[in-house]
């Protein structure tokens, strides 16, 4: 799929408005939360399609069940091998042994390709937004605000630490590499290419190389193929495809921002059928949103992260704190679509899931779990 780009890079722009706000604590998990557990959803080529997404009435919340790619069987692994670190650095970094992971990420990515590639039962530690059901019972080695805990890491006597460089702080890294321990640090998954990347980075720093080109290729018709399974949810007539806005909310931090081209919000929306109406309308990137450009762009569907909806106190709060987003469609039809804060921002083989989430809760609302 052409163009996809997961929302990582546009959250960690807004992540670092909130720090600089000095409000960092409110827009990550609790770091002693379980991971999610993950919906049963049936095929999307059973569901029945609304007639018109854009004349939808109610909230809805994005499923995500996956990973829905299966990890493959790695081949034997050549060690020693030597890699070269994505740091800054282009630092050579030779890893002897694989059999004590810790892989850190702020979406969670790294262990989920970890996983994929075969290996996940190598983890030992895992980072906040790490939610596979096989990684349940690891314990947590990043504190509130997506922090590592060099002590919690140093505690699990790791032989490997994968990390993306999307959490820090810098100097723990560096405190973990002068401990002896191999650091690599790849490629952060924010897209397909990006995404494909990392795969190739993580499975030689295992050891496992050609493994990278069965997972790459398995993901490349996975994304293929959910795209056709969405083509046949679209409503026939173009104008009825909703025109979505992505709006990110830390309501305890006064935070609204729209995302529009450019923001990986687009590209998302996009690979689902639906409008952006950000990027329609000419918003480029994430600016800090306005009464008058909300209530021009006149929505039908506002696509928010659930912690954010959360932080304001749920679909009323976020109308008294906002009443222009009542004079849109999608206030006046409270269709306001929320998404796992972890999830919906992951790339690796996440994302054809992610597009089955979406899609469900844009064209087919009514199939989806109650609660």
């Amino acid at each position: 799929m052409r163009g996809f780009r997961s929302l990582v890079a546009a959250v960690a722009g807004a992540a670092l408005v909130l720090a600089l706000a000095g409000c960092t604590a409110d827009a990550a998990p609790r770091a002693d939360a379980a991971p999610s557990s993950r919906a049963a959803l049936p095929p999307l080529s059973s569901l029945t399609p609304v007639a018109d997404p854009r004349t939808v009435e109610g909230p809805s919340t994005v499923p995500i069940d996956g990973p829905s790619m299966s990890p493959i069987t790695p081949p034997a692994a050549k060690l020693p091998a030597t890699v070269q670190s994505e740091d800054g650095g282009g630092r050579s970094v030779t890893v002897r042994d694989t059999s004590r992971v810790i892989a850190l990420s702020l979406s969670g990515t790294v262990a989920e390709l970890v996983h994929a590639l075969g290996l996940g039962d190598r983890l030992v530690g895992r980072d906040v937004s790490t939610d596979l059901p096989e990684t349940a019972d690891l314990p947590v080695v990043t504190k509130k605000g997506h922090t590592i805990d060099a002590e919690a890491v140093l505690a699990l006597r790791p032989t490997l630490i994968l990390t993306d460089g999307s959490i820090g702080p810098a100097d723990v890294v560096l405190q973990l590499g002068d401990a002896g321990i191999p650091v690599v640090t790849v490629s952060r998954a924010v897209d397909e290419e990006s995404t494909h990347r990392a795969i190739a980075q993580i499975s030689a720093a295992l050891g496992i190389p050609a493994a990278a080109d069965t997972v790459s290729t398995a993901l490349r018709s996975a994304i293929a193929a959910k795209t056709v399974e969405i083509q046949r949810l679209l409503p026939a007539d173009p104008a009825h495809r909703p025109r979505v806005v992505f709006l990110y909310v830390r309501g305890t931090s006064g935070i609204y921002y729209l995302f529009g081209r450019g923001s990986g919000a687009d590209s998302l929306i996009d690979a689902v059928g639906a409008v952006d109406a950000a990027t329609e309308a000419g918003w480029q990137g994430e600016r800090p949103m306005t009464p008058e450009a909300l209530v021009k762009l006149d929505p039908d569907v506002i696509l928010v992260m659930t912690k954010g909806l959360e932080s304001v106190g749920g679909i009323d709060g976020l109308l008294e704190a906002q009443p222009s987003i009542a004079l849109t469609a999608a206030g006046k039809n409270r269709r306001i679509i929320d998404a796992e804060d972890t999830e919906i921002f992951a790339a690796g083989t996440l994302i054809p899931d992610i597009m089955d989430g979406l899609a469900r809760a844009l064209y087919a609302p009514q199939s989806l779990p109650r609660g």
